[in-house]
């Protein structure tokens, strides 16, 4: 499940994006700097909505805290300022695309969907590919050339986790609150019993051999060669 953060304190504009956004993926909503800054250092997001003038921390504020820790998530601003000097300056944070309010409907739906399809490596809107591995988004499908592996739910969305951030070292603690959620009454162990099934269902396409575990840190999935 792809997962979204909007920080932006308007209540009201604020649930219409969750509500235009809702069959893309997973939303969370935060309403000031400090909660959006406290969401996004988790590192779980494939994308975050910023607003600029927000309570606390400024849009502009989180954004350059969030390069300077090397956090890489797309980050499309949201903003009523319309200026190329305010344009330049978000692009210069590290902003990767810019909205101006009031946004249609469908340029907000487009501006995200493009953003996702570069940052995951989308060949189109429902298809990901690693190797010899295909996982269909809509189905929640994965083959190994024509053939069906018996990969669903947790697992399904596990590889897909992988696959988006492959070449990255990605921890336990990120896994979990990734797959999982914070507030799941389930243990962190969980992740290693999910991650001996994906390895196991992925034996036949020999792509199991890709993941390598780093002891008391997590995992990393090879970059494809």
């Amino acid at each position: 499940m792809i997962k979204l953060l909007v920080v932006e304190d308007e209540v009201t504009l604020a649930d219409n994006i969750k509500e235009i956004l809702a069959d893309i993926g997973e939303i969370t909503l935060a309403y000031d700097g400090e909660e959006g800054m406290f969401e996004a250092e988790s590192g779980v997001y494939d994308l975050i909505l910023l607003d600029l003038m927000l309570p606390g921390k400024n849009g502009y504020e989180v954004l350059a805290a969030l390069r300077e820790q090397n956090i890489q998530t797309p980050v499309l601003i949201l903003t009523a300022k319309d200026g190329l000097e305010d344009k330049v300056t978000g692009f210069q944070k590290g902003a990767d695309d810019y909205l101006t309010k009031p946004f249609y409907r469908e340029e907000l739906i487009l501006r995200v969907k493009a953003l996702l399809k570069r940052s995951l490596g989308l060949y189109d809107e429902n298809t990901l590919t690693y190797g010899t591995l295909t996982c269909d988004l809509a189905k929640n499908e994965v083959r190994f050339q024509d053939t069906p592996l018996p990969i669903q739910g947790k697992e399904f969305e596990l590889l897909l986790y992988f696959i988006q951030n492959k070449g990255v070292i990605i921890t336990k603690e990120q896994i979990f609150d990734r797959i999982w959620g914070f507030d799941s009454e389930t243990t962190i162990t969980v992740v290693e019993v999910y991650m001996s099934h994906l390895r196991k269902h992925l034996k036949p396409s020999g792509m199991d051999q890709r993941f390598k575990t780093l002891r008391n840190v997590g995992y990393i999935l090879q970059d494809e060669e």
